[in-house]
């Protein structure tokens, strides 16, 4: 078990949750936690998803080797999960996992090293195309497409490390590493997870039904070797994108948790204490497609980043407490000196200001950089897209970037918006010029943030190739040295965004949300996971 220490948005922070939102009166009493998380997800298998919305329900569902749990002190810890007991060689490269007996699936049946050995190998399979393949790259044999992890028995798991990694803890609680039935898949192919009788697993709930584009229904599960200790009886999340159904939702009292209201609501609600702001360390930022016109020149690039207001974002648009971003790693991401000291964001510093008053020079910057390109005042830049995935605020967002692109460098750009999952897909697949991102960190270290870029990684939406960016972080995570992986990604940071500009980042995030005044137990840890199944009152 490992304890986890406080930082500015700090990651490691998991709090229960009493009374705030919500109307007393319109309380249900129907034993069902009512939540919206997101709409129709992208994929809810373990090794598929790439998105938070899916990882909450993955994180009640399912259970890895280690799981979050809250620790009736505000802390957040990371705790045996299917493995009851951990051990490390001294040199801290081989891990011995020893798997509890009592751990079973939902339908009944022990879960066994061996259902880790096949997931994890299904994890990096080029056959599976999992964008989070690269999760387990600190595995010896990774880079063979053959991990050294043994599975002597039916409750023995080893793993060899090729080389120290310090949140290998982290991967082994994180959603892509959860087990998952060899048999199952086989027999199903890719339609296992839509069917409640084929959708088996090991966590605390069950799936028992799936309406699509209205809900998930989970239950308990009554094989889960915890069962006894869960409070809520059933958990129902509502699928939907539309902010203002979602707040009437809530005041109705239909749901109970939701995240999302009408943009011009969240002042209001903020100052009145109904909605709250949790710590999320995550950025929110835009990205171009490298690979197209006009976005393969980063001259474009960057000029289309510095006219971004970042401050009139939050202050004006988003008023949810984010922090205007100067650079893509967030703040409280360790460096290497860890909990307590500078972060990364702090040890890395700007890449562009984002005072008031220097603005107006980044626009004339931005001004002489596209005039550079080719385009001098706009002229003769093609019209180009902005996708983003429907939302109040991704909305909102989306005008205020087209209004100050067309003022400050006389381009033309059109906005497109897309349902959730099929937004994910055709930012995956590059079909766009300028697209919304956003990205959460998987665990506390920059090498979330900075290893997604290598190319033709999973989560490289931009399509970026760069071979000596991949050299740098083949060599970060080849290096037990904390001095000298930090200062690794840093340069990867350097090239990222101070002289490619791949992406452009606008603020680092906050995750705001409301919840019933009935229901208690709820406890939140700042990679976007909230957990609903020790929570009483509804």
């Amino acid at each position: 078990m490992k304890k986890v220490l406080a930082l500015l948005l700090s990651f490691c922070m998991v709090f229960a949750v009493t009374a705030c939102g919500g109307d007393d009166g319109n309380a249900k009493s129907d034993g069902v936690v009512d939540v919206c998380v997101a709409s129709e997800p992208q994929s809810i298998d373990p090794a598929l998803n790439s998105a938070v919305d899916g990882a909450i329900m993955l994180q009640h569902a399912f259970e890895g080797l280690m799981k979050w749990v809250d620790d009736g002190e505000g802390n957040a810890i990371v705790a045996e999960g299917v493995a009851e007991k951990v051990e490390k060689s001294k040199d801290e490269l081989t891990w011995t996992f020893h798997l509890r007996e009592d751990a079973k699936w939902s339908d009944g049946q022990p879960v066994t090293a061996q259902d880790f050995l096949y997931s994890w190998n299904r994890l990096i399979a080029k056959d599976t195309a999992a964008d989070y393949e690269y999760m387990l790259d600190m595995v010896e044999g990774y880079d063979k497409g053959k991990l050294n992890i043994k599975a002597p028995d039916d409750h023995t798991f080893i793993v060899k490390l090729s080389t120290k990694c310090p949140y290998f803890e982290e991967i082994c609680a994180f959603p892509a590493t959860f087990p998952v039935r060899k048999d199952i898949i086989e027999a199903e192919k890719d339609q296992w997870t839509f069917n409640p009788e084929t959708y088996v697993s090991n966590g605390p709930y069950k799936m028992t039904a799936w309406e699509h584009n209205s809900y998930i229904l989970f239950e308990k599960n009554e094989n889960y070797y915890g069962a006894a200790d869960l409070k809520a009886e059933k958990i129902k999340f509502h699928l939907m994108d539309d902010a203002n159904a979602i707040y009437a939702g809530f005041q109705s009292g239909e749901l109970d948790f939701i995240e999302n209201v009408p943009q011009d609501e969240v002042k209001g609600l903020i100052d009145s204490g109904d909605m709250i702001l949790g710590d999320y360390i995550g950025t929110y930022y835009v990205c171009f497609q490298t690979e197209k016109k006009p976005f393969d020149d980063p001259r474009v690039r960057k000029a289309f980043s510095l006219v971004i207001d970042r401050n009139h974002m939050v202050e004006k648009i988003t008023g949810s407490g984010e922090i205007p971003a100067a650079g893509y790693v967030p703040a409280g991401i360790y460096d290497a000196a860890g909990a307590g000291s500078d972060d990364f964001r702090t040890v890395g510093g700007d890449y562009y200001s984002i005072k008031a008053e220097d603005y107006e020079k980044n626009c004339e910057e931005a001004r002489a950089l596209l005039a550079e390109a080719g385009y001098p005042e706009g002229k003769d830049f093609p019209i180009v897209e902005y996708l983003y995935n429907t939302d109040d605020k991704h909305k909102a967002i989306a005008e205020a970037l087209q209004d100050v692109w067309q003022k400050e460098l006389g381009v033309k750009v059109t906005l497109q918006n897309q349902e959730w999952n099929v937004f994910l897909q055709e930012r995956k697949d590059g079909n766009y010029s300028i697209a919304r991102n956003g990205w959460i960190a998987d665990y506390n270290d920059p090498m979330s943030f900075i290893d997604m870029w290598i190319t033709d990684g999973g989560n490289n939406d931009a399509q970026y190739k760069n071979p000596a960016y991949d050299k740098i972080i083949k060599e970060a995570k080849a290096t037990s040295d904390p001095e000298k992986r930090m200062s690794l990604m840093h340069q990867a940071e350097d090239i990222l965004v101070g002289e490619e500009h791949v992406v452009a980042p606008i603020y680092f995030y906050t995750q705001p949300y409301m919840i019933n005044k009935n229901i208690q137990g709820m406890y939140y840890a700042p990679l976007g996971y909230f957990f609903f199944g020790y929570t009483t009152g509804a």
